[in-house]
């Protein structure tokens, strides 16, 4: 990953980024890092950037559990003293079930990693946010939402995920209201990616080699390529700073124009 060059617009900032451990989670928490923020990864596994030669300190959090997050603000307080960035990167694909064959298990999987566990995180960040020591930078906090494009375009499947991305979207704007009308000097705005190189495509690289798949997922965008989560980074890299002071209740779309046209087919589809 090529990191951008070292600056410190976020020095003195402490950031917190769900499911940072890979994929675009683990590309903003380098570029957080970089930009001089306290970085705080939180997931459920290690990889080998949180072992000591990764961006700030890993912390074992489960985004589907409000005891998980009492205690993930209550370590981050206790030990940075304040917080100013959420990142709600955390999330599942349930696999591809349509309307008719997603379970309800599935569907209240999906709905509480995806859904639930941003409506925590934009919960928790505002309480945390609040009780930000003195001294804090103009900004007071920025939360920013992963969404999906399935969050912004109807799709046959998968239905769990369609609809916990759509959740998302929504969820970000009521924030963003509720802040502004709070005098809470808070903001949050909501990413959607169209098909980022991560883990999440898996099933698909096992099937057919990354380097195939990847050019299958990439032909589907008019930009001829998928992202890499690097790309994504810099997006909640802009969010999370004074540069994007102005905007708040914002969906701000990467997808290599997969929808500004006509397509409303998955991306996992055949042609």
């Amino acid at each position: 990953m090529v990191l951008a060059e070292m600056s410190s617009e976020l020095s003195g900032r402490v950031a917190v980024v769900t499911g940072g451990a890979s994929g675009i989670g683990a590309a903003s928490a380098e570029l957080l890092a970089a930009a001089g923020a306290t970085v705080i990864v939180a997931d459920l596994q290690e990889a080998s950037n949180t072992k000591g030669d990764g961006p700030g300190r890993f912390v074992t959090h489960d985004v589907a559990s409000e005891d998980s997050w009492k205690a993930l603000l209550a370590d981050v307080l206790g030990r940075e003293g304040r917080l100013d960035v959420m990142v709600n990167n955390a999330g599942i694909s349930g696999g591809s079930g349509n309307i008719e064959t997603t379970t309800v298990e599935n569907w209240q999987t999906v709905q509480s990693i995806d859904s639930e566990g941003v409506f925590l995180g934009s919960k928790y960040a505002i309480e945390g946010m609040k009780k930000t020591a003195p001294g804090k930078p103009a900004i007071k906090g920025s939360i920013v939402n992963i969404s999906s494009i399935a969050g912004l375009i109807g799709s046959a499947g998968p239905t769990a995920y369609t609809a916990a991305k759509g959740a998302v979207r929504l969820l970000s704007k009521s924030v963003a209201l509720y802040c502004a009308e709070q005098k809470y000097d808070i903001r949050c705005n909501s990413v959607h990616p169209g098909g980022v190189d991560t883990a999440i495509f898996n099933p698909l690289w096992q099937m057919v080699g990354h380097q195939q798949g990847k050019a299958f997922i990439g032909s589907r965008h008019p930009i001829g390529r998928m992202s890499e989560p690097s790309e994504l980074g810099e997006v909640v890299l802009f969010l999370a700073s004074d540069r994007s002071s102005f905007i708040t209740g914002a969906e701000i779309v990467a997808d290599g124009a997969i929808t500004s046209g006509l397509m409303r087919r998955s991306l996992l589809a055949p042609p």
